[in-house]
């Protein structure tokens, strides 16, 4: 009798952490669909062009996650995004500096929010007839300042140098002066200036003897291979050499708001530097923030 009463106490009890485990999940399924019935509203995001397309990838993710949520986002450099988003036109500026390095008065950066959604590397890229796989900090800044002017002085044919540059406003430019020109200044007066990653690739395609600079997430994918990298004093622009320090050329990717970010602009940077969405941003060419190690 005493066997019986056990064997039923157990049972029970089991019966019982069961349904508990199955309200809990229902309470858990309830309140996932009550947010996503909830959440909604507008985000509005401008500014860098390296962070575009994982901005994009994100927004669309978000909103067929929430569909009461709409995101617009738009390029134009880091500097617009800064500058809208401070003069209060978009709530987001995305940018690959901080947001003290694009304002024209750096006190305003007081009342901005700088959310670190990921870290990026950027590569030296060229023409694929230039014959050179590797250059020194010291060429980057003699070529990039007007000093060296034909491939031959740096390892490669007897060929004119032309440079590429991205326009001031551009972040992937601040990054370059940042980590590789440092106290050299680039000369603008030689070359061209192109205004997004696109046309660079173009222009470096389609100029003999050309050279620039573009993130590495632009060159995954069907992009891969489209453009020669270049090692920066052998090292290769890789994520382990990036987060191991070897790599100087790289930055965060840096969401921005005016005060804290409210809803749904908040669960959307939430969501880019989260661990669901970890995943596609490294399939993408990014580095999540969590693996870049305290680097600056």
């Amino acid at each position: 009798m005493k066997r019986g009463l056990k064997l039923t106490f157990a049972a029970m009890l089991v019966t019982g952490v069961m349904a508990g485990c199955s309200n809990n999940s229902d309470k858990k399924a309830s309140s996932s669909d009550a947010k996503q019935a909830s959440l909604s509203g507008t985000v509005t995001a401008a500014g860098s062009t390296a962070l575009q397309p994982l901005a994009d990838e994100a927004a669309t993710e978000f909103m067929s996650k929430y569909p009461q949520v709409s995101i617009t986002i738009q390029g134009g450099g880091s500097g617009t995004g800064v500058n809208q988003v401070t003069a209060g036109a978009v709530q987001i500026g995305n940018s690959d500096v901080p947001a003290a390095e694009k304002l024209t008065d750096p006190s305003l950066a007081k009342d901005l929010v700088e959310t670190k959604v990921a870290g990026i590397g950027f590569s030296l890229t060229t023409n694929k007839d230039v014959g050179v796989d590797s250059l020194t900090l010291q060429n980057i800044k003699d070529i990039f300042s007007g000093k060296v002017t034909n491939w031959k002085d740096v390892g490669g044919k007897d060929e004119k140098i032309n440079v590429i540059n991205r326009p001031a406003s551009s972040g992937t430019r601040a990054a370059f002066t940042k980590t590789v020109m440092k106290d050299v200044k680039i000369n603008d007066s030689i070359g061209t200036v192109q205004d997004s990653t696109g046309s660079v690739e173009t222009a470096i395609n389609s100029t003999p003897g050309s050279i620039s600079y573009l993130a590495n997430s632009y060159l995954t994918g069907k992009k891969q291979g489209a453009l020669k990298q270049i090692k920066i004093d052998g090292v290769e622009p890789t994520t382990e050499n990036i987060t191991a320090g070897k790599y100087p050329f790289y930055s965060y990717e840096y969401m921005i708001t005016k005060g804290e970010a409210k809803s749904p602009v908040k669960e959307y940077i939430d969501f880019v530097k989260g661990d669901e969405f970890a995943k596609k941003l490294e399939e993408m060419g990014y580095i999540p923030a969590s693996k870049m190690n305290g680097l600056k």
